[in-house]
């Protein structure tokens, strides 16, 4: 069953046609990873999704809902969760403020609960508080709750903010490049914690990343765009095979 349904999605910046009718699945319980070279439109895509762009054109439904026609806050809210290519946490707050920090996009608490911290408020903070920890623990992060983000390591920072994305409850986790900057068994471990949370929380997962061997490990199906289109999609063992993949990754043909 689809979860995610992009079709027909264009966006120009200017001149700059940096998505040109791109359409693909994404079926339930599947990682499905976005491939293709520097500017193929990727993270563009992950924008479009989250509601930080808005294509001029073509919709992407999620569990059949239009996407396009809520405002990002909302996207959140209905059950999409995302990480950056840049870390995007805050240093100076704790390991366990920062994830409840994705919980909070859950909420409707506003200006007068924020300001007055009525009783509900902060029996609410509390569930929130024990849910971030549970999530550390279950990600082998729970020793770590109460240090400053700022003092721990980069992989270990990427699997905090994955700890964030999935305190808002996603059905859909997009990872935008998790393995980037990690060691060869940090990208081990991360593979596994992948496919962990994915049959864990029962998630769909849709990954851009660059790092092929952890393509290829962990995906369903990959999806491999170029110049903002897609150029092949299939299992790993199909796209690694088509010529055109090989063509625009090594710019020779089979």
């Amino acid at each position: 069953m689809a979860l995610l349904e992009v079709d027909g999605i264009s966006l120009k910046f200017g001149g700059i046609l940096a998505l040109d009718e791109l359409g693909f699945v994404t079926e339930t319980g599947e990682i499905c990873s976005l491939i293709g070279p520097n500017g193929a439109g990727k993270t563009t895509l992950f924008n479009c999704i989250s509601r930080i762009y808005r294509p001029q054109r073509g919709s992407i439904r999620f569990a059949g809902r239009e996407l396009l026609r809520l405002p990002p806050h909302r996207v959140a809210r209905a059950g999409v969760g995302r990480t950056f290519q840049n870390l995007a946490l805050f240093p100076a707050l704790s390991v366990v403020d920062n994830v409840m920090a994705g919980a909070f996009s859950r909420g409707h608490g506003g200006v007068w609960a924020d300001a007055f911290r009525p009783p509900g408020v902060a029996r609410r903070e509390r569930r929130l508080r024990t849910e971030a920890l549970d999530l550390l623990d279950r990600l082998s992060l729970g020793h770590l709750a109460t240090r400053p983000a700022a003092d721990l390591p980069y992989g270990t920072l990427k699997r905090i903010e994955i700890a964030r994305a999935l305190a808002s409850h996603p059905r859909l986790l997009m990872l935008d490049e998790p393995a980037a900057g990690l060691t060869h068994s940090e990208v081990d471990e991360l593979a596994t914690t992948i496919h962990q949370i994915r049959d864990e929380f029962e998630l769909t997962v849709l990954l851009v990343e660059h790092n092929m061997a952890m393509v290829m490990a962990i995906s369903d199906r990959v999806v491999v765009l170029d110049l903002g289109s897609k150029l092949a999609e299939g299992t790993p063992a199909e796209v690694v095979a088509d010529p055109l993949v090989v063509q625009a990754y090594l710019g020779v043909t089979t």
